[in-house]
């Protein structure tokens, strides 16, 4: 595999990730009983950490890009064993 596809691949699984983490940790003022500010959304978050977010996304990708890359050197799944048809 080349650097250039192993990085694009890298940054699929990381916005993937990205979405996947975001939801965690999330606390808006219900959660804690406050009353929301007038103008924002009662769903926004008390305390919004972009640096906590983005170090938990980074690991998942990571942890998701080299169990695809070990698939891929290892050959674990491959296009043969997945069959899609629907017939029996």
């Amino acid at each position: 595999m080349f650097w250039g596809s192993a990085l694009a691949i890298y940054f699929l699984f990381w916005f993937a990730s990205l979405f996947m983490v975001l939801p965690f940790g999330v606390r808006t003022h219900a959660d804690i009983g406050k009353q929301h500010e007038i103008g924002h959304a009662e769903s926004a978050p008390v305390n919004f950490n972009a640096w906590m977010i983005i170090r938990r996304t980074t690991l998942l990708s990571g942890a998701l890009f080299a169990i695809y890359y070990l698939n891929y050197i290892y050959g674990w799944i491959t296009v043969d064993m997945i069959d899609l048809s629907l017939r029996r």
